[in-house]
């Protein structure tokens, strides 16, 4: 068996208040799965070294350049499907995930993309509401699979990671979650290892291969990262109001924030600047136009921001 890298991106953006990943439109095959992550093969001889290989991938295939990356993990596990054009299909596929940040939703694909709400594949990381239908939903199937287990340590991980007390949700932890969901063989892609149907669909838009996983992987990080690094300005367009800010915060973090908290929180940080201009097209007042004082935290990008919950 021959051993094949691959390099998978989780290229994020917001669009129209939503949290969108770039995906792969695949060729259905019955019931199998829509999307697939953007995925090439890393050539040595071609790329000195991941980092340089992965955008130069993005930028070869979508036309844009990734503002921000950072290496995720890899991903080998026994069993792991091909996605790449051209490999062997007895290849054993290491993938290197990368997450990917970029303001720029316009591309002209080398593949047949499309950009995707993370809601698709996440529907239960969507508190912004007040409310989570999708995770009620799949609470009785949850209870279940509780109630299988003697030891008390499947309800100690639900309990955990999806309490029934939304002061205890940890935004952060989408690939726990997940991954449990896997476990208790509510997730298409574990019925799919099991050679069983699809189910109800209650879990969300399966991926390819293990891809939601490296998708949730992205969005933990991501996640995490907007608390002590300005990350979201790589998101932004150049110039934004607080608002726009604030709904793309909680596109990505699932959570509604605080209006009045959040500005003064901000304005602590002194990550904007207000530029006298204003928004006309709002639908109500006018809004006063920021950008990114990028200069300033250039040498000091340790500080993120506050997510005053509403």
């Amino acid at each position: 068996m021959a051993l094949a890298i691959e390099l998978s991106v989780v290229v994020v953006a917001v669009q129209d208040n939503e949290a969108v990943v770039l995906c792969r439109n695949l060729p259905r095959d019955g019931a199998g799965p829509a999307y697939a992550l953007p995925s090439g093969p890393f050539v040595p001889k071609s790329h000195r070294t991941f980092d340089l290989a992965l955008k130069a991938f993005v930028r070869e295939q979508t036309g844009f350049d990734i503002g921000y990356a950072e290496q995720l993990y890899s991903f080998g596990d026994v069993g792991r499907e091909t996605v790449l054009d051209g490999a062997n299909a007895g290849d054993h596929i290491i993938s290197v995930g990368y997450l990917g940040l970029t303001n720029n939703r316009a591309f002209q694909a080398g593949f047949d993309a499309a950009w995707v709400p993370f809601n698709r594949f996440f529907p239960w990381e969507d508190w912004r509401g007040g409310g989570n239908v999708p995770l009620e939903r799949l609470r009785p199937a949850l209870d279940a699979w509780v109630a299988a287990d003697e030891t008390g340590v499947r309800d100690l991980r639900v309990e955990t990671l999806f309490p029934r007390d939304f002061d205890l949700w940890n935004e952060e932890r989408v690939l726990d979650r997940y991954e449990l969901l896997y476990d208790a063989g509510l997730t298409r892609e574990a019925r799919r290892a099991q050679g069983l149907s699809d189910g109800d669909g209650l879990s969300g838009e399966p991926m390819a291969s293990d891809h939601r996983r490296i998708a949730a992987t992205g969005l933990s990080r991501l996640r995490g990262k907007l608390k002590y690094r300005p990350v979201i300005f790589e998101l932004m367009p150049e110039r934004f109001t607080l608002l726009e800010l604030q709904r793309s915060l909680e596109a990505l973090s699932g959570i509604g924030l605080h209006k009045q908290n959040f500005r003064r929180a901000l304005e602590r940080t002194g990550f904007v600047t207000p530029l006298g201009a204003m928004r006309e097209d709002t639908g109500g007042r006018p809004a006063e136009l920021h950008s990114y004082n990028r200069e300033q935290f250039r040498f000091s990008p340790s500080l993120g921001l506050s997510l005053p919950r509403a």
